[in-house]
């Protein structure tokens, strides 16, 4: 999980899809610059859940991803804070409850932590 760039909540990363780019694009390039994850995700969405931000409602699609490499320094690393929870942590602490209900239905089936 990491910090929203006030760091006043927890979320995961998540940006706009810029033209051209797929969802799945986007998704890698904002774990990279929002969390300094690299790796690959799984190749269908784990689900999808609407937000409301900048005076509008935002569709957010996720993705699950085996992450390979997780960097020291990160292009965002000075506005966010980055940490590995379990799924109990995760649910504790986010306040999206589309997101908090993706992680019940597609996490809460395996019997492993999210940082496994």
């Amino acid at each position: 999980m990491i910090t929203s760039s006030n760091r006043k909540r927890w979320v995961i990363p998540k940006g706009v899809i810029e033209p051209g780019q797929t969802p799945a694009e986007a998704a890698l390039q904002e774990a990279w610059e929002e969390a300094g994850l690299v790796g690959t995700l799984q190749p269908e969405p784990a689900g999808t859940f609407l937000y409301d931000k900048w005076c509008g409602t935002c569709h957010v699609t996720v993705f699950f991803m085996e992450v390979s490499e997780e960097a020291a320094d990160w292009p965002e690393r000075r506005l966010r804070q980055r940490e590995w929870v379990t799924l109990a942590g995760a649910l504790e602490r986010l306040d999206d409850e589309g997101l908090c209900d993706i992680l019940r239905l597609t996490l809460g089936k395996r019997k492993v932590p999210l940082n496994s």
